[in-house]
């Protein structure tokens, strides 16, 4: 990756040094309950490493989307909870990002103490355009480890993020990639040089406009795009198809046309759909064409029909991606189609076919469908991070760890 990675920092030795370690614990909440644990679990080579070479570890890290101030419900105090069962040790949790409980804790730390600071976007500054205020908070956060200290980025799906905690931070410490941060590259970047062929990615999710980007980047470099989910909808109005109450971005209507005037020989779209009447898990639901679907209805799935020819497109691939659910997975009733994706990426794993999930919802419908783990290649931990990469562009967090 050309940059100074974790394996050199412990060649460098780390006991008894101050470590900060920017992880992703973004985890999925049903009150206090992590209801998908899978980003703390990546996150346990980097910090058992250094907590077994007896570096004094301090985590930054946010969950959810708190505006600035604290709020209890995006405390990380379940995080610390199971990160301290997982590691098999106290995991403290600072009662603030930098302040006087944050500072206390750390200078109390000896060798393997493991300290979590709270949810790092109770603080403004971190999200802040303003570099000087970025600055300021980058500057408290290296008080905590000292002048000898070091920084390890480990949190993949905020590296597109020009935060304090990410970006600035890596400016003022000996800065290297966690083991996490590194894998991801590995992986991303074998999907876009000297790729398997033929290479199929599949894309699902709400909007259109979300994926936009990489739809542009990929559609010209990949022998098959398949599209479901809510944003199959807006291709299927470019069609000339009347698509009910499903999802739809008018004002995508267009692109997608020339999309598929473009790359019409690539994408393939969904030919039923499952809808229903209302946006519920108890809704009536039945399966039509998708040149039937009723008024009033919405489209919550991908049909049967769907799910077999995608399947039969995927069984040929080498090389897959996979980014955004078929359908509303959270509800039993429109999980047939995810279900039905997801099993076709992993037969063509098992085939030999190298796969990747790209993180965010197509994780959690991993898990939540209860298919295990090692029937893909690889499951990111970063979704937006994931498809920035992808679409060629410059993630703040990793340029800055070249410098």
């Amino acid at each position: 990756m050309g940059v100074p990675t974790l394996k050199d920092l412990l060649e460098e030795g780390v006991s008894g040094r101050g470590v900060l370690v920017r992880s992703d614990f973004n985890v999925p909440l049903d009150g206090t309950t992590i209801t998908d644990p899978g980003r703390i679990l990546a996150s346990l080579p980097t910090l058992s490493a250094l907590v077994d070479a007896g570096a004094k570890v301090i985590i930054t890290a946010h969950l959810g989307r708190p505006k600035g101030e604290p709020d209890p419900k995006f405390s990380l105090a379940p995080v610390a909870e199971r990160l301290g069962a997982e590691l098999g040790r106290n995991v403290q949790l600072a009662g603030d990002v930098v302040g006087t409980d944050a500072l206390a804790r750390a200078e109390g730390l000896t060798d393997g103490d493991v300290l979590l600071l709270e949810n790092v976007r109770f603080d403004p500054r971190e999200t802040s355009k303003d570099e000087t205020e970025r600055e300021a908070l980058a500057k408290a956060l290296v008080e905590l480890v000292g002048d000898d200290g070091a920084f390890v980025s480990d949190g993949f799906g905020v590296v597109h993020r020009k935060q304090a905690s990410v970006y600035d931070v890596a400016k003022l410490l000996p800065h290297y990639a966690g083991k996490l941060v590194a894998a991801e590259v590995d992986v991303l970047s074998k999907l876009t040089h000297e790729v398997a062929r033929p290479y199929a990615v599949v894309l699902g999710g709400s909007k259109v406009s979300d994926k936009l980007g990489v739809i542009e980047a990929l559609a010209p470099k990949v022998d098959t795009l398949v599209i479901g989910g809510g944003m199959a909808f807006t291709f299927l109005a470019a069609q000339g198809h009347s698509v009910g109450n499903s999802l739809l971005q008018e004002d995508q209507i267009d692109t997608c046309k020339g999309l598929l005037e473009q790359f019409g020989d690539v994408i393939r779209l969904p030919v039923d759909v499952v809808v229903a009447d209302k946006f519920a898990a108890d809704a009536e639901a039945k399966t039509v064409s998708v040149t039937e679907i009723p008024e009033g209805w919405m489209g919550l799935d991908i049909g049967p029909e769907s799910v077999k020819r995608f399947t039969a497109v995927l069984s040929g691939a080498e090389t897959v991606f996979w980014n955004g659910p078929s359908g509303v997975f959270e509800f039993e009733k429109f999980a047939s189609g995810t279900r039905g994706v997801a099993e076709a990426i992993a037969v063509t794993t098992k085939g030999g076919a190298f796969t990747v999930v790209g993180g965010g919802d197509s994780a959690a419908a991993v898990r939540t469908l209860g298919l295990p783990d090692s029937d893909f290649s690889h499951i990111s931990t970063g979704g937006g991070a994931s498809l920035e990469y992808l679409e060629g562009k410059e993630l703040p967090g990793l340029k800055v760890l070249e410098s």
